[in-house]
């Protein structure tokens, strides 16, 4: 028996196909973990920005943070594919890219990002002390940094470098300050919070007037020529109450990516990240303002990912040859 089809079972067709198309789902967004630090850090908040803008800027991804133990721990995830970008400093990816040090015989290829503050290594000395030149802390009682840091870490290869040998003294921030202050060491070495003194060199210059021992010349171009991983940084007169222009060396905190991320999601990364003016300096105010595909140019001391270089050279950045896969 032939079957007559009138207007209303077309409309019901229709109806029934637009249902169908409704709840065809739409492919599933790739899931990426960022590996970041303590969450008690600054830092855990920063990547906890990022994590937001990559989800409202780039289509087709959704990343979440993991607390881990900071730049080593990292790195260590992504040897283990557990992570697909993360907070590294340049020096420490610098020596696990080329396979030194710690990293000596199992490097991992990390490829930067972006850099988004710089940490220089501030010798403070108490006023009084009358210090006014590095080689002035042979034999003095100094710290060297927190214990385990990446701080103590690169001051005792720093100084190593330029023969100084201080007594060095041990202990926590708090012990540190505290030793300070009650004039039982001359002083520490204390990274910076951006280009202005930390809030623990803060409380010591409250009472205790302080000083910023420079690099000169010679002991720059040394520290560059032996250390190539570590940076020389000018910081500008302000970094603390009275404090004039000095040079340290220091590293910057930065985002590296997996092994194995394709240059189309770094860059779309990377775009996103360097074009957010809003987001992540809510997070961080020392970020606020910030040039991140200036910093990471001067700063990085490994080479950057490939879809970072392209986002880099269509903002005019040139690329120097360090910057570049070999």
């Amino acid at each position: 028996m032939r079957r007559h089809f009138g207007l209303s079972s077309f409309v019901m067709l229709g109806v029934l196909i637009g249902v169908i198309g409704f709840v065809i789902p739409s492919p599933a967004a790739q899931k990426m973990l960022i590996g970041s630090t303590s969450a008690s850090s600054s830092h855990y908040g920063y990547f906890v920005a990022v994590s937001q803008v990559i989800n409202e800027k780039v289509a087709g991804l959704e990343t979440s943070v993991v607390e881990t133990g900071a730049t080593v721990d990292n790195l260590r995830r992504f040897a283990r594919k557990q992570i697909d970008l993360g907070l590294v400093t340049t020096n420490v990816l610098s020596q696990a890219y080329f396979g030194k040090k710690d990293f000596k015989g199992r490097p991992v290829q990390s490829k930067l990002l972006w850099v988004y503050v710089i940490a220089p290594q501030n010798a403070i000395v108490r006023k009084d002390a009358g210090i006014s030149d590095l080689a002035e802390l042979n034999g003095q009682r100094y710290n060297p940094g927190l214990k385990g840091s990446a701080t103590e870490k690169t001051t005792e290869a720093v100084f190593e470098v330029l023969g100084i040998k201080p007594d060095y003294v041990r202990g926590s921030t708090t012990d540190i300050v505290t030793a300070v202050k009650d004039n039982h060491i001359k002083g520490y070495v204390k990274s910076g919070a951006g280009l202005k003194i930390d809030a623990s060199s803060r409380d010591i210059s409250t009472f205790t007037p302080i000083d910023i021992l420079s690099l000169d010349k010679d002991q720059a171009a040394l520290i560059q020529s032996k250390l190539p991983e570590v940076s020389i940084v000018e910081v500008p007169a302000g970094a603390g109450p009275g404090i004039a222009s000095y040079t340290t060396w220091g590293f910057a905190v930065a985002c590296s990516a997996s092994l194995d991320m394709d240059e189309a999601t770094a860059y779309n990364i990377v775009k996103a990240i360097c074009e957010d003016k809003t987001v992540q300096a809510s997070a961080m105010a020392s970020v606020k303002g910030a040039d991140f595909v200036g910093m990471t140019i001067k700063y990085a001391t490994s080479p950057l990912h490939p879809g970072a270089i392209k986002y880099f050279k269509e903002m005019g950045a040139i690329i120097p040859d360090r910057l570049m896969e070999k």
